[in-house]
């Protein structure tokens, strides 16, 4: 198998935790605020929830966009950036995260 030619999804979400090591501070409001901003210039749907934030978008630009927060916090003088990350793509059917979550609140109701 040519391994160099396999195609990544075409869609995929993301839900990453960027946490700023080393800052000597306890609140890393700043930091977030600054990924946050790199989000909304990607034009790629994303929510910030309390420990982290949903982006969803193809999975070269959501890649491309995590890697942009680390570079920004970086510019920003922090010497190490540590991300957790969990993704998901499916091939069946798209649906975005706030579809995913609709549904599960519909089941609640019944």
């Amino acid at each position: 198998m040519d391994y160099a030619s396999i195609p990544t999804p075409s869609a995929c979400y993301a839900d990453f935790c960027l946490i700023p090591v080393g800052t000597g501070k306890v609140s890393v409001a700043d930091e977030i605020a600054q990924v946050q901003r790199v989000l909304k210039a990607s034009g790629l749907k994303y929510t910030l929830h309390s420990a982290g934030t949903t982006v969803e978008g193809s999975w070269d630009e959501v890649m491309s966009v995590v890697g942009k927060a680390h570079a920004v916090v970086h510019q920003g003088g922090v010497v190490r950036v540590q991300s957790s990350m969990r993704v998901g793509s499916r091939t069946d059917k798209k649906q975005t995260a706030e579809e995913k979550v609709r549904r599960v609140e519909e089941l609640l109701e019944k």
